[in-house]
């Protein structure tokens, strides 16, 4: 299948390099402390954070920082497979797991010792680089929560079909079994807090593709503080 065509347009009519349209609301939960839409393209995530609160669990509290604990759910209306798989299941676990860890990288969590920060991702719709919509949108959540960030972590993907990196993929590049990695970015540190990769590449593609998921990352960075601008204001 031809996913780059002559003309270097994408099936979706994306240049390689150019990213799908971002969208963000804040404030979407009106009980969570924090929450926020985030939308590449056609993928949908919403997101609520809970937070800092006492441990609920108290042989969980941590005596010199926040306990940060997050759920990451799919809604079976997020896409068209029926046999979608409920909450808990292995997949939702290993990606509940990752934005935990990428979260906790940008999170001061020092500042609030023997409390608890709950994130909670929920697909509502799904149309590729799910994972690094769910990261942006707990990285608004967290800010919308007032919770002490030393950088806005922020991801996107990129990936490698018919011979050209492309910047973002939709579900239909992403399910071509091409490279595809997946990037989480600290843009004022200059930090990569999450690499992921399907497939193999070598190393000179890789540092290309890499390095294109980053431009993207800064690209988000600088939508998501322009939306947390504007709500200020």
């Amino acid at each position: 299948m031809e996913y780059v065509s002559p003309e270097g347009l994408r099936l979706d009519g994306r240049r390689p390099m150019e990213m799908r349209q971002i969208r963000a609301e804040i404030g979407a939960v009106a009980k969570a402390d924090g929450s926020a839409v985030f939308e590449m393209g056609n993928t949908k995530v919403i997101s609520a954070v809970y937070g800092p609160r006492e441990v609920q669990n108290w042989s969980q509290q941590i005596s010199d920082k926040a306990l940060v604990r997050c759920e990451y759910s799919m809604a079976n209306f997020s896409t068209g497979d029926r046999m979608r798989k409920p909450k808990g299941d292995r997949r939702s676990t290993e990606i509940s797991l990752v934005i935990r860890q990428t979260m906790e990288a940008c999170i001061m969590t020092h500042l609030m010792p023997r409390s608890q920060i709950d994130i909670f991702v929920q697909v509502l719709q799904a149309d590729g680089g799910t994972r690094s919509a769910c990261i942006n949108a707990a990285t608004l959540a967290l800010a919308d929560a007032g919770i002490p960030l030393q950088d806005l972590v922020t991801s996107c993907s990129a990936g490698y079909l018919n011979s050209t990196p492309l910047l973002d993929l939709n579900y239909v590049e992403d399910s071509a079994g091409g490279p595809d990695v997946t990037v989480g970015f600290l843009p004022k540190l200059d930090k990569v807090t999450l690499l992921q990769m399907d497939s193999k590449l070598s190393l000179d593609l890789f540092e290309n593709v890499m390095q294109l998921a980053i431009e993207g990352c800064k690209a988000v960075a600088n939508y998501i503080r322009e939306a947390l601008a504007s709500f200020v204001l």
